[in-house]
């Protein structure tokens, strides 16, 4: 399937770098017209120019913006209306990872990590879906099918105190993916996501650097004996978004090799 996004509208949160990055790099492939959207404005914009040398079937746009902030979200969603004429897809990739202690609430990050991870998407997907519903009211005879898939953690449903914050966002995260799944499915809007395990980034080592080896510590303690690549939790986006999992909302998709089928005992730390 070459072109499974074809004339999609598509909007890609924390586009300049990992995840995002390769979910945006994917749907550009699959015919999608993605806008970019993060904070860092250089790198955003070289992998915007290097996408569009590649003249993959899709193309990018950039977008630069603190989306913690309603009126970056704002324009955002007008960016995109008025480059795309409306808004088939949402991927909130972007995500906050810090290093936590439960004991010291004056660098805990919490409520930063919290703001960033689970309030900021759920006010972009609310505006979002207000703009995918006004536009399904003007396609005839049937509104067309539109998605909105969050990134989240393993980590949501492991008690880890180093990234206590992180994990208490993910499990907040995919909380909030089911409940906006039944708000939004009577407006033929699916709500997924893709709950990432056992792959390297840097926002991990850095939270964890009394970890050493961390890369081989996390493929010892995964089943498939390997470490997951970006491209990986890339693919499992592009199902979710696309008209293959037309009758799938609601679901927290695992691409983590395993791991939470483990013993919690075994590799504790990770």
């Amino acid at each position: 399937m070459a072109n499974e996004l074809a004339g999609k509208s598509v909007i890609v949160t924390g586009a300049a770098n990992g995840f995002g990055l390769a979910v945006a790099r994917r749907f550009v492939r699959a015919g999608a017209s993605v806008v970019m959207a993060d904070h860092e404005e250089a790198k955003l914009d070289s992998e915007v120019a290097a996408l569009t040398s590649e003249e993959f079937d899709g193309r990018a746009i950039a977008f630069v913006g603190d989306l913690r902030e309603k009126l970056s979200m704002t324009n955002l969603i007008a960016a995109t209306i008025d480059a795309n004429d409306g808004i088939d897809i949402l991927v909130n990739a972007a995500r906050l990872l810090l290093p936590s202690d439960p004991l010291a609430p004056e660098t805990d990050h919490f409520e930063e990590t919290l703001q960033h991870n689970v309030l900021a998407n759920l006010r972009l997907s609310q505006i979002a879906a207000r703009r995918m519903i006004e536009h399904a009211t003007e396609e005839t005879p049937t509104p067309s099918d539109r998605a909105i898939v969050n990134l989240s953690s393993v980590f949501g449903r492991r008690a880890l105190p180093e990234l206590f914050a992180y994990s208490v966002s993910c499990a907040a995260l995919e909380q909030l993916t089911r409940c906006l799944a039944l708000a939004f499915a009577g407006h033929r809007i699916r709500v997924n996501a893709v709950a990432v395990g056992g792959t390297m980034t840097r926002a991990l080592s850095k939270a964890l650097p009394e970890i050493e080896d961390l890369a081989d510590a996390l493929a010892e303690v995964t089943p498939l004996g390997r470490l997951g690549d970006t491209s990986e939790v890339a693919e499992a986006a592009l199902y979710l978004a696309s008209p293959a999992a037309s009758f799938v909302t609601g679901q927290i998709l695992g691409v983590d090799g395993g791991r939470p089928l483990l013993d919690p005992l075994e590799g504790a730390a990770i």
